[in-house]
């Protein structure tokens, strides 16, 4: 205990005294008596009692004192004074004593003996310097001459130097003193007074640090300063955040911010003071130029001066002027963002200028900034998605270019600071409210399109845009009307997107650095807004029949924006943490779309590899299902097989756009394309009209078709000509008109040119004959007038087997009998030379029986597997489609299906020949067996034989091979057909 000191000493007396009388335990040895000891000095060195509050207690008695143990006592007597009593304490006024007035004369006593002389005028008021002091106290105290100095820059201070005339203050010292207190020190003048400072070692440090540079370097040459307060260099700082320009300590060049190099304080060395002053005026070239950004979008400049500047020059020489074009809507929203973020960060300058003023707490540049770190962090980041997403973009460049541009830059700083996780959570709240608002008139556009059918948009930011010249009732409607523009922007890899769903793409071919992207946000949701706003647009000019239209403006006015819809999911998802409950679906509902989405990816994967099997595509979605994390890892909920750097997800703020506004788009485009289906189907028999292709083109109404087509076979048969178009028509037209009057105004044929050379053999004389069917709008939409060339095609292969049929079934056994009875006779040996007479009957029936084998099999296959199997599950795709861009594509693949079925495609036209080579064969057969014996020779039934044969086995051999190689699986049924009937040799 040596090292104690005397106080402690005593203390530990005053304890042990304590502790005997509380307790009445006198025994020091004692364990009660040492356990209340170590309490006691517990207590007092490890209390949790906090100091006194010298604040308090100046609100408290009015009055304050220097020393804490001045507080500690007061505190102590202000708790005694209430605590033992409980009453309530209230302080008497405290009356000020009257002075007391001295009525002794003085001046009669000291003028006592001595003669005064009155003057002329003896009844005159004596003077008095009271009155001349209040005179001049009533007088109204200029700037100018009231002893204050007129706050001045220093130019305005260099031309009227010589004006300014002091003049001592001659009104009471506590005035005097409260104004030198208040008033800030002209600073910004040259050779402006030294403010008084303390002279401890820490406040001296600039004069400490020049000295040492005199006495170690002697070419050190001290340069003229400007000192200033920390206090000043605070507000100036507070000042150039909130937009100034003209300051003292920080100087605007060219747009640039710089700081003065002979501003110093006296507590800091000059290279310490500059290197953060020039980190604070990074920040503020910062708030410049968004301040700037957004004078020019909102067409005036509003600077406030601070005190001692001359507003009015500066509003005059930099207000801006107000653009040829006002600014599109997307910048004007990105600009309100900014305006209420920049009003909440002038309001927190404004309070902390507020406290520098109070002076009720010690404020310092190092607070000052560590308050404003996360400001200045989201400042870094509004002048990051400024400079990339508007400051970059070259001028000149097309409004849909810089919306795009901006939505996407904010959209991948939000992934990016979104990446960070916690560190950057409020860089993410900043960036997605910026976005929120910013992406505000895109979706206004998309709701006026998707809602009321009409893309406005006249400042032509939005990425897909009207075509003019494409009326609505044209039939390129659905392609033409509408093109999607692309953003060119410099990627390292990116995905190329399709933009097949719009019919149409603008924008130039870029090189092979820079790719085409559009507004990221919009991508999964791309094709369902297309698809609904021309379905819209299309409904609102059909003369639709369903009474449901009549009262659409009424349920309109009650209708909510899509804006206001994405709001309110955003603020549901916010607070209850878990999905919008209008994306709520059953389990078995989301199961189904889930094993749709993962059959999709697995699909697009096997055909990277060259494989085409939907099945397996469907079994292997099926296994991975059964993991439970593995559709959120593998597919982040969308259907994307390449990632690259612009498609890197999200969750966070993925899940939110598809939780929150997805769900809506895809609601109003399932109920726009839904009511154009319906109106299509009931109102314009768009199934009825697909019903008639069918029938007509493809031969589905065989008994009318077979009374036109027989009919032009029975004049080939019977050697008349049969390619008059009055012929044709009036064969079609009673053909129709007999079964389906309603279509014999619509179908018509024509006989189209066609090169001679191409009708060398017998089957291709009905080349060019073509029918036409007159669909109305909008069904030609769908049935457009390629589909017709397609269908065409097939029509007339089907023809060309019907007619090779036909000429087989035509033929009679009496026919080649009777001729050989007309023969027997003379010419009887010039047939039986070689071979009998009845041999080559015998021949030539097996023959027929071969040839109508093969056009059987190959009708049937026609007819059955490839047209009617076709048509059925065309016909359940046209009942399940949801729109028309899917119904579009359902008819295009129907028919694209058909037509490489019926091996019409340009890569197995060799198959297609050997087929016309056998049907040309069978045209040949019946026309010799209806001309009988002696017009033929008997080598042309054994050149008709070996043709057959080597084409027969060559079409064996080739199906057999597609057959096992899988490439062609309906091909099947034909294959193991014609195999039946081959003959080995």
């Amino acid at each position: 205990m040596a090292h104690w000191t005397k106080f402690e000493k005593e203390l530990e007396q005053e304890v042990k005294r304590l502790i005997a009388h509380m307790t009445g335990i006198q025994d020091e040895e004692d364990q009660n008596f040492q356990m209340a000891l170590k309490f006691a000095w517990s207590n007092f060195k490890f209390h949790r009692f906090l100091d006194v509050s010298s604040h308090n207690l100046f609100v408290m008695l009015g009055a304050r004192f220097h020393t804490d143990i001045h507080h500690g006592i007061l505190a102590l007597l202000l708790f005694l004074s209430d605590s033992p009593s409980n009453t309530n304490y209230s302080e008497r006024p405290r009356l000020k004593e009257s002075e007391m007035k001295d009525t002794f004369d003085w001046a009669k006593y000291l003028m006592e003996g001595e003669d005064i002389e009155t003057g002329p005028f003896p009844d005159t008021p004596e003077w008095s310097e009271d009155e001349s002091e209040e005179e001049e106290s009533q007088q109204p105290i200029s700037r100018e001459d009231s002893g204050i100095q007129v706050d001045r820059t220093p130019q305005e201070d260099q031309e009227q130097n010589n004006k300014t005339v002091q003049v001592t203050w001659a009104g009471e010292p506590d005035a005097r003193a409260w104004l030198e207190l208040h008033i800030v020190t002209p600073y910004w003048v040259p050779h402006s007074p030294r403010f008084p400072h303390s002279l401890h070692l820490h406040s001296n440090l600039l004069n400490v640090w020049d000295q040492h540079l005199y006495n170690t370097d002697p070419l050190y040459m001290p340069e003229e300063k400007a000192f200033v307060t920390e206090t000043q260099v605070i507000r100036e700082t507070l000042w150039l955040l909130s937009g100034v320009k003209r300051l003292f300590i920080f100087q605007h060049h060219d747009g640039k911010v710089s700081v003065r190099n002979d501003v110093v304080v006296t507590h800091l060395t000059n290279n310490c003071l500059r290197s953060v002053l020039e980190h604070i005026a990074a920040y503020g070239q910062a708030v410049f130029r968004l301040q700037r950004f957004i004078d020019e979008v909102t067409g005036h400049s509003s600077e406030p001066c601070p005190p001692g500047l001359n507003s009015s020059s500066s509003s005059s020489s930099s207000s801006s002027k107000k653009n040829s074009e006002p600014p599109f809507r997307t910048y004007q929203a990105f600009v309100w963002a900014l305006y209420k973020y920049f009003t909440s960060f002038k309001e927190e300058l404004s309070a902390i200028e507020r406290e520098i003023i109070g002076k009720d707490e010690t404020v310092t540049l190092s607070s000052v900034l560590e308050r404003l770190s996360p400001h200045l962090a989201q400042i870094t980041v509004l002048h990051r998605v400024f400079c990339t997403g508007v400051a970059d973009v070259p001028p000149g460049t097309p409004n849909v270019v810089r919306a795009s541009h901006l939505l996407n830059t904010l959209y991948k700083a939000i992934i990016e600071y979104d990446s960070v996780g916690e560190a950057s959570e409020q860089s993410v709240a900043l960036l997605f409210s910026l976005w929120v608002e910013t992406v505000r008139p895109y979706l206004e556009i998309v709701d006026e399109w998707i809602v009321h059918g009409h893309l406005f948009d006249p400042a032509k930011e939005f990425i897909i845009q009207r075509n003019k010249d494409v009326p609505v009732n044209h039939r390129d409607f659905w392609y033409a009307t509408y093109t999607l523009y692309s953003v060119s922007e410099a990627v390292e890899s990116e995905e190329r997107l399709s933009d097949a769903a719009s019919g149409s793409s603008g924008g130039e071919q870029s090189s092979s650095s820079r790719q085409h992207t559009m507004v990221s946000f919009l991508k999964p949701v791309l094709k369902q807004i297309i698809m609904a706003g021309k379905s819209m647009q299309l409904l609102k000019n059909l003369d639709c029949k369903e009474t449901e239209q009549a009262d659409g403006s009424s349920r309109d006015a009650e209708r909510k924006s899509l804006y206001t819809l994405f709001l309110e999911s955003v603020q549901t998802r916010l607070r209850r943490g878990e999905e919008s409950p209008t994306d709520t679906v059953t389990e078995q509902q989301a199961t189904k779309r889930s094993l749709i989405k993962m059959q999709s990816i697995v699909a697009r994967h096997l055909e990277m590899d060259d494989i085409h099997d939907p099945l397996l595509a469907i079994n292997f979605a099926r296994l991975y299902l059964e993991q439970k994390d593995f559709h959120e890892t593998f597919s982040g909920g969308d259907v994307i097989v390449d990632r690259s750097s612009e498609s890197v997800t999200c969750q966070t703020f993925e899940l939110t756009l598809r939780s929150c506004l997805y769900p809506h788009i895809e609601r109003r485009y399932i109920e726009c394309c839904g009511n154009l289906m319906r109106t299509l189907k009931k109102d314009y028999r768009l199934l009825g009209y697909l019903q008639a292709m069918r029938n007509y083109f493809l031969l589905e109404a065989g008994d009318t078709m077979y009374d036109f087509y027989t009919a032009i076979f029975d004049k080939v048969l019977e050697k008349e000509s049969w390619q008059q178009l009055a012929f044709l028509n009036v064969q079609l037209q009673e053909a129709v008109g007999q079964r389906h009057p309603e279509d014999s105004n619509r179908l018509s044929i024509f006989l189209e040119t066609i090169d001679p050379t191409r009708k060398k053999q017998p089957i291709n004389n009905l080349d060019g004959l073509t029918l036409s069917y007159k669909v109305p709008w909008p069904v030609d939409i769908v049935i457009s007038s390629e589909c017709q060339k397609i269908y065409n095609q097939v029509f007339l292969l089907l023809l060309q087997i019907k007619w090779a049929k036909y000429s087989l079934d035509t033929l009679r056994f009496s026919d080649l009998t009777a001729a050989a009875k007309r023969h027997e006779g003379g010419q009887f040996e010039e047939y039986t030379g070689k071979e009998p007479i009845n041999q080559q009957i015998h021949r030539m029936f097996l023959l027929r029986v071969k040839l109508m084998h093969f056009v059987n099999s190959l009708h049937n296959y026609i007819m059955t597997r490839i047209l009617h199997s076709t048509g059925l599950e065309f016909q359940h795709q046209v009942q399940e489609a949801k729109d028309l861009d899917q119904l579009i594509k359902i008819h295009y693949r129907y028919l694209s299906t058909i037509h490489d079925r019926c091996l019409l495609r340009e890569k197995v036209s060799f198959v297609k020949e050997a087929i016309m080579k056998v049907l040309n064969l069978v045209l040949i057969f019946s026309d010799r067996w209806q001309a009988g014996f002696g017009a033929w020779k008997i080598e042309s039934i054994d050149k008709m034989e070996s043709d057959f044969k080597n084409c027969h086995m060559f079409l064996v051999t080739i199906l057999n091979k597609a057959v096992c190689r899988g490439s062609f699986p309906h091909l099947e049924s034909l294959a193991l057909s014609l195999m039946a009937g081959f003959e080995q040799c």
